[in-house]
C-alpha cells in the first residue's frame, strides 16, 4: 500500500476526560469496551473490544488543556503522510496549530489543529505502514460515522478538501438545520457536516459515532448508566438509526446502528388440490359354490329302477 493512501483516513479516536475510571465504567456498560492500560504510558488506556482489538484511547484531560479552557472531549485523528507539512497547510488555509508536531515514541507523529471555524482535530502520521481499509461496514464497537457541527460548512469543507483531499459524496436538506453535506474519499462516504443551530449554543466540534447493534436499545442503556440522551433515538435518511448523548462527564458522543433487516414473512403453504372423494368399495361378490356343494345341490339323476318303471 502506498504511503499517500492513508491521507484523509480516520485512524484513531481519543477521549480526554476528567474521570477516566467512571468513563471506563460507562462505556463498558453502554458499548462493551474495556479500558486496558497501555504499556507505553500507565495513565493512558486503550479501548478494546472482543479479543482485544483496539478501538481508541482514554486519558486524563491534560492540565495545560484545562488551563486553556478546553473541556473534556473526543479528539479525532486524521491520517496524513507528512504531519509537519499538513500543519503548515492547515495554517495556510485558515486553521490554527494548537500543538506543534510532536513524536509519540514507537507510535507516530501528531499535531493538534483547529479548523477555520474552531473545531479541533489531530493530524497523525503513523510510525509504521497502516493496514488496508476493510471494505464494507465497520463492526460493532468501532467508529462508523464522523460528523462536523460547525458555523460555516461550505468553508469547512473547502478547508478539509485542501488539507486531506476529501470529496463531496452527496447532500440532503433538513428544515431544522438546512444542508447536510456528506464527504468521503476513494468513493466511500465517511461522514457529514452541517451548520449547527445558533440557538443550541454548540461550538464547532467533531462528533464521533460508534456502531452498535441497536441505537434504540442503547439509548435506554445510556440513561441507566448515568448518561443523558439529547437527541433520538431517530431514524435517518436511508433507514439507519442514531442516538446522540453526553456521558457522565459531559462529553458528547453518538451511536449508530444499521437499517434493521426486514422481518421475514412466514411462508404459507400453497393451497393444495382437494383430495378426490374416496370411491365406495364395490360390494363383495359371494364366493361361487365349490364343485362338491354344487353337485350336491343338483337333483340326482333317476336311477335305473325308476327308468324301468317309467317304461311300464
Amino acid at each position: 500500500m502506498s504511503e499517500t493512501s492513508i491521507r484523509g483516513r480516520f485512524v484513531w479516536h481519543e477521549l480526554m476526560t476528567t474521570d477516566t475510571r467512571d468513563a471506563a465504567r460507562f462505556f463498558n456498560t453502554v458499548i462493551g469496551w474495556k479500558a486496558k492500560p497501555w504499556a507505553g504510558q500507565p495513565s493512558y488506556s486503550m479501548w478494546t473490544i472482543g479479543r482485544g482489538a483496539p478501538m481508541g484511547g482514554l486519558m486524563p484531560l491534560p492540565d495545560e488543556a484545562r488551563a486553556g479552557g478546553t473541556p473534556p472531549c473526543w479528539v479525532t485523528y486524521i491520517a496524513t503522510p507528512d504531519v509537519d507539512e499538513t500543519a503548515l497547510q492547515a495554517a495556510q488555509y485558515g486553521g490554527r496549530v494548537l500543538r506543534q508536531p510532536a513524536e509519540i515514541p514507537t507510535v507516530g507523529r501528531f499535531a493538534l489543529i483547529a479548523d477555520p471555524q474552531g473545531a479541533m482535530f489531530a493530524a497523525f502520521t503513523p510510525g509504521r505502514p497502516a493496514s488496508p481499509e476493510k471494505p464494507g461496514a465497520v463492526g460493532v464497537g468501532d467508529f462508523s460515522w464522523h460528523e462536523l457541527m460547525t458555523t460555516d460548512w461550505e468553508s469547512a469543507f473547502r478547508f478539509y478538501q485542501r488539507v486531506f483531499g476529501w470529496e463531496a459524496t452527496g447532500a440532503f436538506s433538513d428544515p431544522a438545520f438546512g444542508t447536510y453535506q456528506m464527504y468521503g474519499r476513494n468513493g466511500r462516504t465517511l461522514g457529514g457536516m452541517f451548520n449547527a443551530p445558533a440557538a443550541g449554543g454548540l461550538k464547532p466540534a467533531w462528533l464521533p459515532y460508534i456502531r452498535v447493534a441497536d441505537a434504540r436499545k442503547t439509548a435506554a442503556a445510556i440513561g441507566k448508566a448515568g448518561g443523558t440522551v439529547i437527541n433520538g433515538p431517530m431514524e435517518v435518511p436511508g433507514g439507519d438509526w442514531i442516538t446522540q448523548a453526553v456521558d457522565p462527564q459531559g462529553v458528547m458522543f453518538a451511536v449508530h446502528s444499521l437499517k434493521p433487516a426486514p422481518a421475514r414473512k412466514k411462508k404459507t403453504p400453497a393451497p393444495g388440490k382437494k383430495a378426490a372423494p374416496k370411491r365406495k368399495a364395490a360390494p363383495k361378490r359371494k364366493a361361487a359354490p365349490t364343485k362338491k356343494k354344487a353337485a350336491s345341490r343338483r337333483k340326482a339323476a333317476p336311477s335305473k329302477k325308476t327308468a324301468s318303471k317309467r317304461r311300464r
